[in-house]
């Protein structure tokens, strides 16, 4: 029975350390990413609510008087509005009539 192949202990448990190993590495980077992904989506967001607004604003000749005016107008936002995907709401600023980035810095 000499003739059989096969793995040994020792080198099974070499291959589940490395694995074990590369997934330590990956799984933080992997989150990582994921949060940057949802801050960068939320900047999108924010960008696209103040085009809006400059377009409520060349379209009825005034600023909208809170961000649930043009929120709620499908004209502006036919799918409905944008939501933070950090679960954040957007304010917006009647003295500058803009809707400023969150602070999601850890």
């Amino acid at each position: 029975m000499r003739g059989k192949k096969g793995f040994t202990l020792v080198e099974l448990l070499v291959v589940v350390l490395i694995l074990g190993a590369l997934a330590a590495i990956a799984i933080p980077r992997i989150s990582q990413s994921a949060q940057t992904a949802k801050i960068n989506a939320c900047k999108t967001n924010v960008d696209l609510i103040n085009s809006q607004i400059e377009l409520w604003y060349a379209n009825k000749g005034s600023w909208p008087e809170d961000l649930d005016a043009i929120l709620d107008d499908t004209d502006y936002f036919p799918d409905g509005p944008p939501t933070c995907p950090l679960g954040d709401d957007y304010e917006y600023s009647t003295t500058t009539h803009r809707v400023s980035d969150h602070d999601h810095s850890e």
